[in-house]
């Protein structure tokens, strides 16, 4: 523990139910949002069995206020307990269970998250970040969090500060371009409190911009959207350039999180579920047991819809502020630059893809954020960059594809794996025909499930077949079993795909997406009873997206008109909306 004045900094443990993320998904993201999320691979591994498990945290705290920080899940400030009242003025999940809603699939509700990255929630979110100790300007602990974002290779860091005296934690944020060239930047700071029926939402706007699931962004007056609204909604704020910028919710008695900050994050928004079945549903499957919760977020943008062009080497900070509603707080942005630089004592490691891409580029570390780590996920690429990747089993995982080594890959000899790398590379870069070269020679060299399933993207006419062998070379990966048989229904080759789905193994066949695609496959051959049963049995698919209606459309071919069960229900609007 460390202590300075009356503020201390602990490393800790904190106990929670949790679900255990499990292995990442082995195969790269090829579709539209491929650019959101390469080089990163799916976190989808998770289940909803909950078991009690011992998450790293570190503690800060003073007389006024205890902020409890998960370093190994993407830096989330978990709880922030005013003391005075010993209520948390941030909506603590009492469960940690992952739900498909980031970038990478897995997320979590609750707390305060950093959003760095493209549109969603960040790549990191259920990332282990570096976390270390530095000196504040007042001579206070200050918890730093750094790592290196993947998707747009920018460096950020978190700083987090409690003086002594403060009834606000400061938390001080900077990113680095370290490139010459221009990046599209996008961070949102996004603030989980309970709802209540009398939460109010203080905001200096008169007007703003609602965005419902029914597709339309429009301009609305600034209470348009509360947080009684029957369906999911969002509402960014247009706060007026004279004024500082802040947001804050709270009960009727005027008690609740205010979040403020220093000019450059000027966009607030309010994310609610709603109170019709479907947000409902949500609330419950993300947090079971509570009340819910709404999010108050600060972000770069007016809107989450745009990026902010961010120069080559350019860097952007700022500072904000999260405490007990009042008086907009004070902002000393100036005293924590004066130690930003400063080097960390190291608390915790993160990843090794920033040490990777510092010696890739030969780009001299940035003071204040040392990044090492290198490990078993960066080998095979630092013996590229000594000539030539190892060549593995073809039926092994292949890892992630670096997409920004691309001209790395195309100079590298020829190999199964290094092709297959190669074509993802092209097809990230709109080389379509490049890419299907590349796979076909991998294929020519050795055949992997890996490249069979990539050429199945890139030729629609034949991706049921590409996938069926996939499928044949590798049953237990659920990804793969999953791709073909939804390639099959479309294809109007029900029998077959019912076939594929009784020869997997029973790790997979029972899985909840499976046993959706079971009562499907079901339907489209006219056994509408054996469908209706698949669901009277009762499944989950815990990996079920945000938005995804798939068991609404499923159950309505099946029941007709009879109400959606309420456990199967996670419509976002109601239908009357939609119809609207």
């Amino acid at each position: 523990m460390l202590t300075m004045g009356c503020t201390t900094l602990t490393v800790t443990e904190l106990r929670l139910p949790a679900a255990a993320l499990g292995p990442e998904n082995p195969l790269p993201v090829l579709g539209e949002d491929r650019a959101k999320v390469l080089p990163c691979l799916l976190q989808d591994g998770y289940g909803r069995s909950l078991v009690e498990t011992d998450l790293p945290a570190v503690v800060l705290e003073n007389d006024y206020l205890r902020a409890t920080v998960l370093p190994g899940l993407g830096g989330r400030l978990y709880s922030l307990v005013h003391k005075p009242t010993g209520r948390d003025l941030l909506f603590r999940n009492p469960v940690c269970q992952p739900a498909n809603l980031a970038l990478r699939n897995a997320w979590f509700a609750g707390g305060v998250e950093w959003n760095l990255g493209s549109t969603g929630h960040t790549t990191m979110t259920c990332a282990p970040m570096y976390a270390g100790s530095v000196a504040g300007p007042d001579g206070s602990p200050v918890l730093r969090l750094w790592e290196w974002e993947r998707t747009r290779n920018l460096v950020y860091q978190v700083d987090l500060w409690l003086p002594p005296d403060s009834e606000f934690l400061y938390v001080g944020v900077r990113i680095r371009n370290p490139w010459p060239h221009e990046v599209p930047a996008y961070w949102w700071s996004n603030a989980a409190v309970p709802r209540t029926d009398d939460t109010r939402i203080l905001v200096p706007a008169s007007e703003g911009w609602h965005y419902g699931y029914t597709q339309q962004l429009s301009r609305v007056d600034a209470s348009f959207v509360t947080v009684a609204d029957r369906d999911a909604a969002d509402l960014f704020y247009d706060i007026p350039a004279d004024s500082p910028p802040w947001i804050a919710a709270v009960d009727s008695s005027g008690f609740g999180l205010m979040q403020a900050s220093t000019d450059r994050l000027r966009g607030r928004k309010l994310f609610v579920w709603g109170t019709n079945p479907g947000g409902r549903r949500w609330q419950s499957w993300l947090a079971p047991g509570t009340d819910g919760y709404l999010e108050i977020q600060a972000g770069l943008a007016p809107t989450q819809f745009e990026y902010v062009p961010m120069p080559g080497e350019a860097s952007w900070d700022w500072l904000e502020a999260y405490g007990p509603y009042g008086d907009f707080p004070a902002l000393p942005l100036d005293l924590w630059r004066s130690i930003a630089d400063d080097e960390p004592e190291r608390l915790f490691s993160g990843s090794g893809w920033g040490a990777l891409e510092l010696l890739r580029t030969g780009t001299d570390p940035l003071p204040g954020t040392p990044f090492d780590s290198l490990g078993d996920a960066q080998a095979p690429w630092l013996a590229l960059l000594d000539g030539a990747m190892p060549v593995g089993d073809p039926l092994s995982a292949p890892g992630c594809t670096l997409v920004a080594w691309h001209s790395l890959l195309e100079a590298a000899p020829e190999s199964w794996i290094s092709l297959y790398h190669l074509g993802v590379a092209r097809w990230y870069d709109g080389d379509t025909l490049g890419a299907e070269s590349a796979w076909e020679q991998s294929l020519a060299l050795a055949e992997s499930p890996w490249s069979l399933r990539a050429l199945a993207f890139a030729r629609s006419d034949q991706a049921a077949g590409l996938l069926l062998r996939a499928v044949e070379l590798a049953p237990a990966v659920p990804g793969l079993a999953i791709e073909a048989l939804e390639a099959l229904l479309a294809a109007g080759s029900a029998s077959e795909a019912a076939s594929v789905l009784a020869s997997l193994p029973g790790s997979v066949a029972t899985l909840g997406r499976l046993r959706l695609l079971d009562a499907r496959i079901r339907h489209a051959l006219g056994d509408v009873a054996g469908a209706r049963a698949v669901f009277d049995a009762g499944f989950e698919v815990p990996d079920l997206r945000e938005g995804e209606e798939i068991l609404t459309e499923t159950w309505r071919l099946i029941a007709g008109d009879e109400p959606v069960p309420a456990v199967y229900d996670f419509r976002m609007v109601t239908d009357a909306l939609r119809e609207g």
